[in-house]
């Protein structure tokens, strides 16, 4: 496998970007300095719940989270998450609630990160990234693996431990390989999953199975999903995806076949594109492209050339 990093730099990945926030783990255990940022006038704070937090619209065009002092904040002891210190030193914390807050002035909606994670800016999208994937952690993990006992929040919403039996439950990531696959013909082979609407085309993706090497992953997936063989393989970039869990991670590859055989269980329909046919194609309304926050639209863009048409 060969890695290229300059693809990652040509421009940020929705989600994935840095946003000036450190995560300050060293903090998460030390309950004396949570208490203290927590109360700091320049702290702030904003609600996650079900995936999705409040945002605002600001008179120059501009897309925020909703965010508040500490002090305004709904009331909550377990379900406070730590989140980073950005270079100004103000401390953010998220809370999770079984609903998002109402606003008196009626102008913030609620949204998820698909909705708003390519309007925020790059802090905000990494906050809500942060934050969701708490959440989503937290609420399908409350008791522990190895007793079955409930465990207990600890490390500023990083852990939950074991008051039973002492094990220590950390919250869970899983890979998975995205791939535009290539032929000797430069053209890209993309498809549609069976519950896609019709139209919807982007690249192949599977989880990493036990046991197996990243680069093992996309040649195995690209065979099971599309019956193309796949030789060389470029890793470009990685992209946190929770929904719930998943860290995409991001390859070129390079087919050495050309017939396509879908499993007609995940992937409905495959093809081959050229640039020239894409591009008709979605100015046409045939093809309709991935979500612009979506690693799978940067690597078409990649093999594509420049951002794709949106039709």
């Amino acid at each position: 496998m060969t890695t290229s990093t300059d693809h990652a730099t040509d421009r940020p990945i929705t989600l994935s970007a840095p946003g000036g926030i450190d995560r300050s783990a060293h903090h998460r255990l030390d309950e004396a300095w949570l208490a203290a940022a927590w109360s700091h006038p320049t702290t702030r704070v904003f609600v996650v719940s079900g995936g999705q937090a409040l945002v605002d619209d600001t008179p120059d065009g501009r897309t925020e989270l909703v965010m508040t002092p500490s002090f305004e904040a709904p009331p909550t002891e377990n379900h406070r998450y730590f989140l980073g210190i950005d270079q100004e030193g103000v401390r953010y914390f998220a809370l999770q609630k079984d609903s998002l807050p109402g606003r008196m002035d009626q102008s913030a909606r609620p949204a998820g990160l698909r909705e708003a994670g390519a309007l925020l800016s790059q802090r905000d999208a990494g906050l809500l990234v942060h934050a969701v994937a708490l959440e989503n952690w937290q609420r399908l993990h409350r008791f522990c693996s190895r007793c079955g006992e409930r465990t207990v929040i600890a490390a500023a919403g990083h852990i939950r431990r074991c008051p039973a039996c002492g094990a220590e439950h950390y919250p869970r990531t899983d890979p998975a390989v995205i791939m535009l696959v290539k032929d000797e013909r430069d053209r890209a082979l993309l498809g549609r999953q069976v519950h896609w609407p019709e139209g919807r085309f982007s690249t192949l993706a599977g989880f990493v199975e036990p046991g197996e090497s990243i680069e093992q992953a996309v040649v195995r997936e690209v065979a099971e999903e599309a019956g193309v063989a796949v030789g060389e393989v470029e890793y470009v970039a990685s992209q946190p995806w929770p929904f719930p869990s998943s860290l995409m991670l991001g390859f070129m590859a390079r087919a050495t076949s050309s017939r396509i055989q879908v499993d007609g269980e995940e992937i409905h329909e495959a093809r081959w594109f050229s640039r020239e046919e894409l591009r008709a194609a979605i100015e046409s309304g045939e093809v309709l492209p991935p979500s612009g926050i979506s690693i799978a639209a940067r690597l078409i863009e990649l093999w594509y050339g420049e951002p794709l048409p949106r039709g």
